[in-house]
């Protein structure tokens, strides 16, 4: 049987991504473990409780917090609630159909909370309104506009960018506004496998080619908090401690320039 066009455009992509590696090159330029240029800008949409944009090299993600009084769990009777949801709208990327969340979006929305909930980045015990009755529910929506490459490290900059400038409405029970209480600014970095290289922050031609794909999020204090292996292909475990190390300073770097610093 012959192989259809896309076979072998993608069989040439993958080969061609593989030689200029072991040369060691990407295809834009960048060292292996050096991600694309980005810029935060939050309170991005004047209504939300919290909202950030994030644009990563080609990619461009908007994400906003919603905050709202909501029943607790009855097993987390004196916790807030944080619930996350990511949108692929079909605008930015061909590949990206209209309908229901697909499992792309929703192994996004999943990661992206994984590290926020994991880090301990919110203390939901301060979002109790009154105990087993009335909790603060934070809802944090990502919306991807462009697709450019590495959609989780977008939306989990996004995502904690747009936490870290909520406000809680307690105006609404008659009392003042407060910051959403962050404990920690949890960083995720992604890298993408092709061959036997390892790409930090992989743009869009990587990521189609990509045998496996591994995002390592940290805290402030160089502590580990999440990490998910995606695709098929497999890592080793030296390449799990080199991301690991690597996730831990690009992480640093990206939280001061998040924090201002």
């Amino acid at each position: 049987m012959s192989k259809s066009s896309d076979e072998i455009v993608y069989g040439l992509k993958r080969e061609y991504l593989e030689k200029i590696s072991q040369q060691g090159n990407r295809i834009d330029g960048r060292k292996f473990d050096e991600i694309r240029k980005f810029t935060v800008t939050t309170n991005f949409v004047p209504r939300a409780e919290g909202s950030a944009e994030v644009r990563l090299g080609d990619t461009r993600v908007l994400v906003g917090v919603k905050i709202e009084q909501g029943e607790p769990f009855p097993d987390t009777p004196n916790s807030g609630i944080l619930t996350t949801n990511a949108e692929l709208l079909p605008m930015a990327s061909p590949t990206f159909e209209s309908g229901p969340p697909n499992e792309d979006s929703i192994e996004l929305a999943r990661v992206v909370d994984r590290g926020i909930r994991e880090s301990k980045m919110i203390d939901l015990d301060k979002l109790v309104i009154e105990e087993g009755k009335t909790v603060w529910v934070v809802f944090v929506d990502i919306h991807v506009l462009d697709y450019g490459g590495n959609l989780i490290d977008a939306s989990a900059l996004g995502a904690v960018a747009a936490l870290m400038s909520s406000k809680v409405p307690a105006s609404k029970i008659g009392q003042a506004d407060y910051p959403l209480p962050v404990s920690h600014v949890p960083i995720t970095v992604t890298f993408a496998k092709i061959g036997s290289s390892l790409f930090a922050d992989p743009c869009l031609e990587e990521e189609e080619v990509a045998s496996a794909r591994l995002s390592v999020t940290t805290d402030e204090n160089e502590n580990i908090v999440a990490m998910q292996k995606g695709l098929g292909g497999s890592v080793t475990e030296e390449e799990v401690f080199s991301a690991i190390d690597t996730s831990i300073r690009l992480g640093k770097d990206i939280r001061q320039r998040l924090m201002g610093k």
